[in-house]
């Protein structure tokens, strides 16, 4: 699981794995350590939801995800899902978790658990 975070946006990317994990466990997390501290970016399924919401408390980024969404996911051809999470200041934050496509240029990454990308041209 990749997390990206640019202004009041933030978007995750998952290999084939961790949606399979995400959709059989309810829950998937990953880990940055830093000397100070660590930061944990968690996604988590929640039956009692309609939209994603997104918290941060304790060094945890935590973005709960509707069940139904995340039960269907490994067996359609949805990409990803996507919320605006107002906040109290007005503003609002953008959510997204997607699916993770191999890249189409040369990266030393390991893709071998992305998604095929469906821009690849045969």
């Amino acid at each position: 699981m990749k997390l990206r975070i640019k202004g009041n946006s933030i978007r995750f990317r998952l290999t084939k794995t961790d949606v399979a994990n995400l959709a059989n466990t309810g829950k998937i997390e990953e880990h940055t350590k830093f000397v100070q501290a660590t930061l944990t970016y968690t996604l988590a399924s929640n039956n009692s939801i309609q939209q994603m919401t997104a918290s941060f408390s304790e060094n945890n980024v935590l973005v709960e995800v509707p069940e139904r969404d995340v039960k269907a996911w490994p067996n359609n051809d949805i990409v990803g899902y996507e919320a605006f999470m107002p906040l109290p200041d007005g503003a609002s934050l953008f959510i997204l978790i997607e699916k993770d496509f191999a890249c189409l240029d040369h990266t030393h990454e390991d893709q071998s658990d992305n998604y095929e990308n469906p821009n690849k041209v045969c």
